[in-house]
């Protein structure tokens, strides 16, 4: 696959900083880096964003995840390898991904408390954040089409 264009964020540079400002700060919010590598690498699956799961996936590696952790991320609710912490996590990562899928509460009450019971305000704050600009950044490579190679790790 052949990019489009390139990227918009390195095409205007204000949007580029303002995005890395973004990442810094939610970087910076307590939540174990392992447990943001995992949402963005599920959040990118969800939205077929094959440039953001291949750097995703060495950023993981990089960071301390396994294989098995890696390898299984997409079917985290039956493999064995994550805590309640990191499946709560996820589990937000793919309500605020699937935004659309559902006609009343896109993320539910009960969603909120479980993930709430394991991440302080700030921690909460910082999960929010990285799930939102994964979004993001899927959503620009896939409208561009950013080929999968290139890695930011």
């Amino acid at each position: 696959m052949q990019a489009r264009m390139k990227n918009p964020a390195a095409i205007l540079p204000d949007a580029g900083q303002a995005i890395q400002g973004l990442i810094k700060a939610a970087g910076k919010g307590g939540v174990p880096q392992e447990t943001l590598e995992l949402v963005h690498l599920r959040a990118s699956q969800i939205n077929g964003c094959s440039a953001c799961v291949y750097g995703g996936s060495h950023s993981a590696h990089k960071a301390g995840l396994s294989d098995e952790r890696l390898w299984a991320v997409s079917a985290w609710r039956e493999a064995p390898f994550y805590s309640d912490a990191e499946r709560a996590a996820l589990a937000l990562a793919e309500a605020m991904t699937r935004l659309g899928d559902r006609s009343d509460d896109a993320v539910p009450d009960e969603l909120w408390d479980e993930v709430a019971d394991h991440y302080d305000e700030r921690q909460l704050a910082s999960l929010i954040l990285w799930i939102a600009t994964t979004n993001f950044f899927n959503r620009l490579n896939a409208t561009v089409k950013e080929p999968a190679g290139a890695t930011w790790a």
